[in-house]
């Protein structure tokens, strides 16, 4: 009896053994590591990646802007907004000359109050961020449409709204950014000076 009972407490103790090494070994080849680097790019609410391109100023887009193209866009807003002079209010109010007038700015409409309290009149960069966002736009605004992610569909629709009745003067292009064009003139200028090392010196003028 006693020799079974240490031939079972044996077996036992080596089973034991056993499998807190394959615990220990299991444990190495499973080791997580601490990640460096992320691995993608995280996208932001506007659509694009973190730290990628900036975006296009809408002063720059509109210079090249389509009105046509922009009424077939609208037509995502033709069940809430009618655009023709005089006509009604929908579920949002007639758009008709809406730039340059001010927020909230149709009488008897229901605006919500953040709309109301917007400060400043309706133009062409106020206008492309409520068209981006609504809800970044105006604190608690009625308005569901969750917004254009394509700058140039905005840049369209705009060109679009200001011909129905708004008719304001485009804003002016952006100036080209300064060290790019600098460093453009640079290398422009480079192999012009480089032709120009094994020529004479021009004679000073007399």
């Amino acid at each position: 009896m006693s020799d079974q009972f240490n031939t079972i407490a044996g077996w036992t103790l080596a089973a034991g053994i056993v499998a807190l090494g394959a615990t220990i070994v299991t444990g190495q080849f499973y080791t997580h590591h601490p990640v460096e680097k992320g691995g993608f790019p995280v996208e932001s609410a506007d659509g694009g990646a973190e730290g990628g391109a900036k975006e296009v100023p809408i002063a720059a887009l509109l210079q090249t802007a389509d009105a046509a193209k922009g009424a077939e866009v609208f037509k995502k807003c033709a069940s809430c907004h009618t655009i023709n002079s005089g006509g009604a209010n929908g579920i949002g109010p007639n758009l008709f000359g809406v730039l340059g007038k001010k927020h909230g700015h149709m009488a008897g409409f229901a605006y919500s109050p953040g709309m109301l309290a917007k400060e400043g009149n309706w133009d062409f960069d106020g206008m492309n961020e409520w068209l981006k966002s609504p809800k970044k736009y105006v604190d608690g605004t009625k308005m569901s449409f969750a917004g254009l992610s394509k700058p140039e569909d905005r840049a369209n629709i705009i060109a679009y709204i200001n011909s129905q009745g708004s008719n304001l003067p485009l804003p002016a292009a952006p100036a080209a950014d300064a060290p790019a064009a600098a460093e453009g003139a640079a290398n422009a200028a480079a192999p012009a000076a480089e032709g120009n090392a094994a020529a004479p010196a021009a004679a000073p003028a007399k």
